[in-house]
């Protein structure tokens, strides 16, 4: 799929992707849409403006006034078949053989075509509720291993039903928002049985997708497996920051809580569910005999994603951690939100699903440092020779993820960077 745009073979924003998201710019500051087209981003509320939309059918032009809202939530409300005529359309006119007049047409271009490094982005959604999953049974395992054994590593309930809290809507970020070490209760050794208060010793990352919901259901009335695919919008990449001697401390009996609260990054753009459709694979196989309401009969159920993890220290060395893939979850996205509804949960447009995190087994593929550390005793080499075992004060975490690629075709995500600053000073 050629484009009359220049686009780098290695840009993730390929014709074949168009990820939305929201953006401003020094001349104007106001949040409005956007898609992201190699090194452009298309504002969406310009050219909506510019009757860049007249060759749309006219029951799609009667919606455009979603891009002139300063979030994606409305847009995302529309659901799948808007989503996907408007991608077409998107598609079709930035094709070498297009004949709408953005091609030939400078004043248009200057107006809704901006270089995408000129541009600050935003939360994509108005986040409502987080619901953070457990489904890469990997990491679930591995993690079991480090605490129970590997004879009790999965609790009895983890190949019956997609495991998960809800997490803190509020402290959601967007790529590029740097966080601060959180305090909190933690035991100052092992043995010990008195909790003392400190910055947290031992802060972690949870390389993790999410996914957003498009539309919502009624409450009471559960969103059956089949009928689950209508509801997502599309996914971005999730840094699940985790204190984990706080979380050691706190979670008996009822979960995370402050360990996990402080801070959530994603991804700036939406890569929307159709963009992704081609890359479906076989998920891990599941043993367990599943209640009706979660046997998923498409084989294919799970997105072959590959995944990143690299970490820049304050020297300004960088080093990736961690490489894998999405296929690594047991849960589908289709199954997590059928068993977050069967009790008659209801969703609204914008709320987020984060995937659990997602690693393989083999070093260099796991999606924590908990993991590639042992619980942190083994120590991580990185480039420059230092050393870590777990992310500290001025340490910079980059995800990254993509898939296809082929011809200058890739469908990513672009980056989910975050900064960790030093713990707020306390009297």
């Amino acid at each position: 799929m050629k484009s009359w745009l220049p686009i780098p073979a290695s840009s993730h924003f390929s014709l074949k992707n168009i990820p939305f998201g929201i953006i401003s710019t020094a001349s104007n500051p106001r949040h409005r849409p956007a898609v992201a087209l190699g090194d452009h981003v298309l504002d969406l509320s310009a050219f909506a403006s510019s009757a860049g939309f007249n060759k749309l059918s006219t029951d799609l032009q009667s919606n455009l006034g979603v891009f002139e809202q300063t979030t994606l939530n409305d847009f995302a409300a529309l659901g799948r078949p808007y989503h996907r005529a408007i991608r077409q359309y998107l598609q079709d006119i930035f094709s070498e053989n297009t004949s709408h007049e953005i091609k030939t047409n400078t004043s248009l271009q200057k107006e809704a075509l901006l270089p995408i490094a000129d541009v600050t982005t935003h939360l994509p959604l108005s986040i409502g509720d987080y619901t953070d999953f457990f489904a890469g049974r990997n990491h679930a395992f591995n993690v079991g291993t480090l605490f129970r054994g590997p004879a009790n590593a999965l609790q009895p309930n983890y190949n019956h039903l997609p495991v998960a809290y809800h997490g803190r809507a509020s402290s959601v970020v967007v790529s590029g928002t740097p966080l601060r070490r959180p305090w909190g209760q933690a035991l100052p050794a092992p043995g010990a049985t008195e909790p003392i208060f400190r910055p947290c010793a031992r802060l972690d990352i949870e390389l993790e997708m999410g996914m957003f919901v498009c539309k919502g259901n009624v409450l009471g009335e559960p969103v059956a497996l089949e009928d689950a695919e209508d509801f997502i919008f599309g996914y971005v990449l999730m840094n699940d920051w985790s204190a984990r001697d706080i979380q050691q401390w706190e979670y008996v009996p009822l979960g995370p809580f402050n360990a996990k609260n402080f801070g959530t990054s994603i991804s700036p753009w939406v890569v929307l569910a159709d963009a992704l459709e081609p890359f479906r694979t076989e998920g891990l196989k599941n043993e367990a005999e599943l209640q009706s309401y979660l046997k998923e009969d498409r084989k294919d159920n799970i997105l072959d994603i590959q995944l990143e993890v690299s970490i820049t220290t304050a020297t300004g060395n960088s080093t990736t951690l961690t490489r894998t893939s999405s296929k690594n979850l047991l849960w589908s996205w289709s199954q997590m939100l059928a068993h977050h509804t069967v009790a008659g949960c209801n969703l609204r447009s914008g709320d987020l699903f984060g995937s659990g995190t997602i690693s393989g087994f083999d070093a260099g593929t796991h999606g924590s440092f908990l993991e590639q550390t042992q619980g942190g005793k083994v120590t991580i080499k990185l480039e420059g020779g230092e050393e870590r075992k777990f992310v500290e004060d001025g340490d910079t975490i980059t995800l990254t993820g993509w898939a296809g690629g082929v011809d200058g075709e890739l469908v990513g995500f672009g980056q989910c960077v975050g900064q960790i600053l030093p713990a707020i000073s306390r009297k």
